[in-house]
């Protein structure tokens, strides 16, 4: 069974460990050496100081996985926009975790002021990750074709995004440029 709870600062050196290992080892995140408990920590200072949530995934027995909002840049205009960020252990991948987390961050912005969710997906062979947004209503929006290299060789990242307010989810027909097709 899983439960979801806001993170605590005592669960630092657990999702240090999470991420470590998908730093060292995955393409999920372009980052090339695990920042430390302190780095990570100064994210959750980051979220909490803009009301964004900050989760994690607990097991029977241990932090399983984490999830996070924060802002998507850092300038005014996208004040509405945030991006999502989502890690499970590898053992526990493909068994819901994810998805749990996935649920419970977006109820939670929902509620909040925010307009649009954005996803930048790490390597576009990410199927888990892009599957997992899909399944929560995320739409692609393109792939930057290599543009982060690890591991020796390029990678792409995939953008993917998602209304948290129904009724503003069209996009601005007005707006100069756009073209549905």
């Amino acid at each position: 069974m899983i439960s979801i709870r806001d993170a605590e600062t005592s669960d630092f050196d657990a999702i240090q460990a999470i991420y470590a290992q998908a730093v060292l080892e995955g393409t999920a995140s372009f980052e090339q050496s695990p920042p430390s408990t302190q780095d990570l920590l100064e994210r959750l200072k980051t979220a909490r100081q803009k009301g964004l949530p900050y989760l994690v995934a607990l097991g029977p027995d241990r932090l399983v996985g984490y999830a996070y909002a924060l802002p998507y840049r850092p300038r005014v205009s996208y004040q509405y926009t945030i991006e999502n960020s989502v890690y499970v252990c590898p053992e526990c991948q493909g068994r819901g975790v994810g998805s749990a987390l996935m649920s419970e961050l977006l109820a939670r912005c929902e509620s909040g002021p925010w307009h649009q969710m954005i996803a930048i997906i790490g390597d576009s062979a990410n199927a888990g990750s892009i599957a997992l947004h899909r399944r929560h209503g995320f739409q692609y929006v393109g792939t930057l074709k290599n543009v982060g290299r690890k591991f020796d060789r390029w990678l792409d990242s995939v953008i993917m995004q998602r209304a948290l307010k129904p009724d503003e989810a069209e996009p601005n027909a007005s707006a100069p440029g756009y073209d549905p097709s």
